[in-house]
């Protein structure tokens, strides 16, 4: 049995041995896997500028990405590889809004230059190993 200082001594030990164990875990995460899994080698100016006119025209607060949002509009993390660039461009100036499935997304007018930034940030987005978020839908019929 431990004297109240034995115990004392022994939790505070183990308190700054798992501390330790989670800076150093969190040291190596930002330093070696966050850039290689991200590529920010990648992130120019024009992808920047997509991600700012993702934050100031409230994208979030209808659709998800990379996990974070809200549910109400599709999960946009793979738009790219799943719809392409046109497609995505064409959605932003849809005449009217877009209206697909009983939502509706209002119109934009963006100018040609910011649909690319958007888009280049889409891409970025999809190029981003996430660790296979999200999975892709079994397409089999079978189940």
């Amino acid at each position: 049995m431990l004297s109240k200082k034995q115990a004392k001594l022994f939790f505070l030990g183990g308190t700054a041995i798992f501390f330790l164990i989670f800076v150093g875990m969190t040291v190596d995460t930002l330093v070696n896997h966050v850039p290689r899994q991200t590529h920010a080698e990648n992130i120019t100016q024009q992808v920047r500028m997509g991600r700012h006119l993702w934050d100031a025209n409230n994208c979030m607060g209808c659709h998800t990405i990379m996990g974070e949002g809200a549910y109400y509009a599709p999960e946009l993390t793979k738009v790219y590889e799943r719809r392409g660039a046109d497609y995505i461009k064409a959605v932003f100036n849809f005449p009217g809004g877009w209206r697909p499935h009983g939502r509706h997304m209002v119109e934009y007018n963006f100018t040609e230059e910011e649909k690319d930034a958007l888009v280049a940030f889409f891409k970025w987005v999809d190029e981003a190993d996430l660790n296979g978020f999200p999975p892709k839908p079994s397409l089999s019929l079978d189940r």
